[in-house]
């Protein structure tokens, strides 16, 4: 399928040929018939690719000291990476969707093949959109029109905050698309509307509408124009619908609003905002956020969970079908909005559009197999290279190409000789992305076409943590090599079905991603201690810093939480430098705070050896940022070792030793895939035995269950 996407480098837009998505549980699926490009968000998007250095970096300050803080943390060669792989990532346009549903997933009611949907899904062929994010479309409203309605659930949430009453002076500062669709809903409303803007044309829309205009850009006084269409009173409310770096439209609302008036924005403006403005007539002032409740909750749009419509009457799906039922009913025209219709093979005409001096405002992206159009085969698999396969072992597959996967793993296993089959990604775009640039010959959405390849022996699994038991099984069960990014499971059960399965298939490798053992100061540190029989004394401090409490890794079921997701690193790690099992196990958590309702972020790890060994594992979120985020001590017969972020290693009272500095930080994935590929071409001992992987996960699960309790 073709999918719209957008260079965040230098503002190019192209035409991807990416693999069709799946409809995964709680999801609908839909073959496009109909996009409307947003004028605003995506003319924003575009002008910032487009962009210089210098502008971008003066667009983003707050980024800006985030790269800061990595490099003096990281060094500048891995925050230099970082920032290039995220600008390499192309960024898919669009969410305003219309088409029909070829697929619904497991947990989906309401919706079925063959109905008409509207969704916030991107400019492509396909889409895939959780369903709290469709609403079907009434008979009567044609596709084109059904096109606005995320647009429109944007106007008309920032007008359920104003909440105008019947009658009401009201102001819309910015008459785009977004502004003409608030000027009619509001008219329906029943309040009295006034509308702004620079543009002849748009102003003559907001008046066929119903609204009074004014002309700032003719010389007209908007505060005086105010002052006489509220009859001396005072505006009752402003909505902002204008894109532009100025202060000038919030400053005017607030000298235009009455007593207590009330001012929503909707649209971007500059936001320094003068007290006096708002202190003497007690304003209010809100920024409304998109189409409505359940915007930017995960519960709501990726868990489908919805608000009880006795408590949240107004939700953004319900915003969605309000806007569709005005237009059924006749009482939002969104038909004189329409100035452009591009084909998606005109996209790239379509975007540049939005930064040339031709007037525009609703531009629409007709799909082939939509309105007239015969409908496409669901093509899950791209070719991205006819190169035949190599001889021998080693062919590999990813599943997943998230960011860990394409800025470390897959690199890692190109440099070890890997002979890359296929890439796998849900929505298909970084598996497009980063097939092309690392030499994958297939980009794919459907993981059960690398499972049945006989060509592929060795399975990668970068997905998501809940993911990983079942592609660990699937992928032994159908007889590959199995590479797995930490954690290897959740629960105990799971571990416990790999286990037996892997146990009865010796001749497979099973590999987890513990690659801190394989670093080069880490294997320093081991030869020195080998000759130490005396119980050491081990403490690792992870300055880990905050993560939302929302993010998909602190969720039990998704992630596993934060000692499972990560901490299982460090649990591995000191019992590879002791050397010996884990006899005992202890974990505190940080007092609960309501500031702070996670608590598997901010513990102490307690290890006890068969040697006698003890390590502390200080797992922190609560850190400064310019403490150095890795830090690993030993104690060990009068000695001392420090690693600082795998870049500074000293020690003390060692014969011959002092330091050991790397220009880089190397934290082992290189040496680790190394040793992995090695053992599935060679038949050699797996590079982290397996019986170590199977201890440092059960302990890590028991201290992550300890740690809740």
């Amino acid at each position: 399928m073709k999918q719209v996407l957008q260079s965040l480098k230098d503002g190019t837009t192209t035409l991807e040929n990416v693999p069709v998505p799946r409809a995964g549980a709680g999801s609908v699926l839909i073959r496009t018939d109909i996009s409307l490009v947003s004028a605003g968000t995506e003319r924003m998007l575009v002008k910032f690719g487009k962009s210089g250095w210098i502008s971008k970096v003066r667009q983003q300050p707050d980024k800006v000291r985030m790269v800061l803080e990595k490099a003096r943390t990281d060094g500048i060669a891995a925050t230099y990476d970082a920032v290039k792989s995220k600008f390499d990532q192309p960024l898919a346009l669009g969410y305003c969707n219309v088409g029909q549903v070829v697929d619904a997933g497991n947990g989906v009611d309401g919706f079925k093949p063959g109905d008409r949907v509207v969704s916030n899904g991107k400019h492509a062929e396909y889409v895939t959109v959780p369903k709290n994010l469709c609403a079907r479309i009434p008979k009567n409203v044609s596709l084109e029109e059904a096109s606005f309605t995320v647009v429109g659930a944007i106007a008309l949430q920032g007008i359920r905050l104003a909440n105008p009453t019947l009658g009401e002076c009201v102001v819309v500062t910015g008459l785009g698309v977004i502004g003409l669709m608030a000027v009619q809903l509001l008219c329906a409303h029943g309040c009295r509307v006034l509308g702004i803007d620079f543009d002849d044309s748009r102003l003559a829309l907001a008046r066929q509408f119903g609204a009074e205009t004014v002309n700032p850009g003719k010389g007209e006084d908007v505060l005086d124009a105010a002052a006489a269409f509220s009859r001396g009173q005072g505006i009752d409310a402003v909505i902002i619908t204008a894109a532009t770096d100025s202060n000038e439209p919030v400053r005017q609302a607030a000298q235009m609003c009455r007593q207590r008036g009330r001012i929503v924005l909707v649209g971007v403006v500059g936001l320094n905002l003068s007290r006096d403005d708002f202190y003497e007539k007690e304003l209010t002032f809100q920024v409304s956020c998109s189409y409505g409740p359940g915007r930017y909750d995960s519960n709501y749009e990726e868990g489908g969970q919805d608000y009880p419509i006795g408590f949240v009457r107004w939700t953004e799906q319900r915003n969605f079908e309000a806007v569709l039922d005005l237009m059924a009913s006749g009482s939002l025209d969104v038909k004189p909005l329409i100035t452009h219709r591009f084909e998606v093979a005109q996209a790239a005409e379509a975007m540049d559009l939005l930064t040339s001096s031709e007037p525009s405002m609703g531009i629409l992206i007709n799909y082939p197999g939509g309105i007239d159009g015969e409908a496409q085969i669901l093509e899950r698999v791209v070719t991205l290279d006819d190169v035949q396969p190599k001889a021998g072992k080693g062919r590999v597959a990813f599943l997943g190409s998230g960011n860990y996967a394409s800025r470390v793993l897959i690199p890692s296993f190109k440099t070890a000789g890997a002979d890359l089959g296929t890439v796998v990604s849900s929505g298909g775009i970084s598996a497009v992305r980063f097939g092309k640039k690392f030499g994958f010959r297939e980009a794919a959405t459907d993981a059960s076409r690398v499972l049945a390849n006989r060509e592929i022996d060795t399975i990668v699994v970068a997905t998501r943590h809940d993911a990983h038991a079942t592609q660990v099984l699937d992928a032994l069960r159908a007889g590959k090599h199995v590479f797995c990014e930490k954690p290897l499971c959740l629960t105990l059960a799971e571990l416990a079905e790999i286990k037996a399965e892997a146990n009865r298939r010796p001749e497979q490798q099973l590999v987890v991603g513990f690659n801190r053992r394989f670093a080069p100061q880490v294997v320093k540190m081991k030869t020195l201690l080998a000759p130490i029989k005396a119980p050491k004394n081990l403490i690792i401090t992870v300055n880990a810093g905050e993560i939302p409490p929302d993010h998909w890794t602190q969720d039990p079921v998704v992630g596993g939480g934060r000692i499972i997701g990560e901490a299982c690193h460090f649990i591995d790690l000191a019992r590879h430098l002791i050397g010996h099992p884990v006899t005992a196990h202890h974990g505190v958590a940080l007092g609960r705070h309501p500031s702070t309702p996670v608590n598997d972020d901010k513990v102490s790890l307690t290890l006890q050896f068969a040697d006698g060994s003890v390590a502390t594992i200080l797992y922190l979120a609560n850190g400064h940022k310019g403490f150095p985020k890795e830090r690993v001590e030993i104690f060990a017969a009068g000695r001392v070792l420090q690693l600082d972020n795998f870049i500074r290693l000293r020690g003390w009272g060692w014969s011959g030793f002092s330091k050991m500095n790397l220009w880089r930080q190397n934290k082992g994935v290189d040496a680790l895939v190394a040793a992995f590929m090695a053992s599935v071409k060679c038949r050699a001992v797996a590079p982290v035995p397996l019986a170590e992987v199977f201890e440092t996960t059960e302990i890590t699960i028991k201290l992550a269950e300890a740690v809740r309790q």
